[in-house]
C-alpha cells in the first residue's frame, strides 16, 4: 500500500478515464432519456476523485505514525487528515495529535505547544505558524482536520508531527504539495 495520498499510476489512469466519462456523459446527456442519469454518473465520478483529498494517519503506543510522507494533490482545495489512535495507553500518558507547519518552524511550534498544555491540545493559541492541527486523541479515538491547500506553496518544506511532549522528535513526516 502506498503510504502517501498521491495517486498511483493506475489511479491516475482511472481519474483520467473518469474525467473522459464525465465530459462525454455531460456532452451526450441531451440524447439520453433521463438527464438525471447523466447527472448521477457525473457526480459519482467526481466523488471518486474527491476520495484522493483525504488520508488517515494512525499513531500508536510506540510513538510512531504509520505514514512518513503525505502528498496532497494540488487539485484539492481542501485536504482532510484524520488521526486515529491505535494504541491502548491513556491520553494523559500517550495522547497524539497531528500538527502541520513549515519544517523550519517545527521545533519552536512544538516547544510552544508543550507550554500550552493538554487543555490547549499542545498547540499555542493563535499560533500562525500552525497551518492545521487536530485535537489530542486517546486510545480508539480519532479527529479530522482540513488543510487549506491554497495556503501551501510548491517547493516549501512542510512537516507534520505530534506535539504531545517528547513526541515531535520521532513522530513526524514530510508533507508535500503533490503534482
Amino acid at each position: 500500500m502506498n503510504a502517501t495520498a498521491r495517486p498511483t499510476q493506475n489511479r491516475r489512469s482511472a481519474i483520467a478515464a473518469e474525467g473522459w466519462l464525465v465530459a462525454n456523459v455531460i456532452k451526450e446527456h441531451r440524447t439520453m432519456k433521463s438527464p438525471l442519469i447523466a447527472a448521477g454518473l457525473a457526480l459519482a465520478c467526481i466523488a471518486a476523485q474527491a476520495a484522493e483529498c483525504a488520508i488517515t494517519v494512525e499513531g500508536n503506543d510506540a510513538m510512531q505514525f504509520d505514514k512518513k510522507e503525505i502528498a496532497a494533490p494540488k487539485e484539492c482545495k481542501s485536504f482532510s487528515v484524520q488521526i486515529r489512535h491505535a494504541g491502548k495507553l491513556p491520553i494523559q500518558a500517550m495522547g497524539h495529535n497531528w500538527v502541520l507547519a513549515k519544517t523550519a518552524d517545527v521545533q519552536a511550534v512544538a516547544a510552544d505547544g508543550v507550554a500550552a498544555g493538554l487543555a490547549n491540545q499542545y498547540v499555542k493559541a493563535g499560533d500562525t505558524r500552525v497551518l492545521a492541527h487536530t485535537k489530542v486523541v486517546g486510545p480508539g479515538q480519532s479527529d479530522t482536520v482540513a488543510v487549506d491547500v491554497a495556503r501551501l506553496k510548491a517547493g516549501e518544506s512542510y512537516t507534520f508531527f505530534c506535539s504531545f511532549p517528547g513526541h515531535a522528535a520521532v513522530m513526524k513526516g514530510a508533507f508535500k504539495l503533490g503534482t
